[in-house]
This record gives structure tokens, C-alpha cells and sequence, in this order.
């Protein structure tokens, strides 16, 4: 595939939006599953957003990186979505992820 940066830029950036898009309509989707899973997380989406905005001298909160991937402030998409890990995902979380 030949293309030039800026297209590829706008492609990874469109492919970006629909994944955070996708990941705030599957509120079903825990957290603690996508870390066990695939190794990161809606969380790890925003931490890496805030250290990009770091990285690049723009001025984001976490709270307004979190924000922007759950589509809601962090505490309200927790009450009304994230549920309680069991005793099986934590033990996973530690296998997969010691120290996390």
C-alpha cells in the first residue's frame, strides 16, 4: 500500500474514532476482559491520549482524556456500566498482568 502520510494519518485517525466510537457502545465490554484479552484497556486509550497531548505541549486532563474515550465523565460511565470483577478476571489480571 502506497499512500501518502497525510492520508495515512486520516486513515489511522478515522480507524482511531471508530474504535473509541464501538468501545462506547459496548458498555457490555469490562474493562478487566480487554486487559485480559488484548492487554489494554478504555483506559489505557486514554493515558495514551494525555501522554501524546503531554508529549506535544497541549494542555488535557485525565479526566478529559477519560472523557473523550468513554464519551462521559469516567465516574458516570463506571456507575452505570463497569460492574464487579470476579474472582476468575482478577486472577487472570494477575497472570497476564502481574503487577497492574
Amino acid at each position: 500500500m502506497t499512500i501518502d502520510d497525510k492520508t495515512r494519518t486520516e486513515l489511522e485517525a478515522a480507524a482511531f474514532r471508530r474504535l473509541v466510537s464501538h468501545l462506547q457502545a459496548r458498555t457490555d465490554v469490562q474493562n478487566i476482559d480487554l486487559m485480559n484479552l488484548a492487554g489494554f484497556c478504555r483506559n489505557c486509550l486514554s493515558n495514551w491520549m494525555k501522554e501524546e497531548a503531554d508529549a506535544k505541549g497541549i494542555a488535557i486532563s485525565k479526566d478529559e482524556s477519560r472523557e473523550a474515550i468513554y464519551g462521559m465523565p469516567y465516574e458516570e460511565w463506571k456507575t452505570k456500566h463497569q460492574g464487579t470483577a470476579t474472582a476468575e478476571q482478577l486472577a487472570a489480571m494477575k497472570k497476564v498482568h502481574p503487577g497492574h
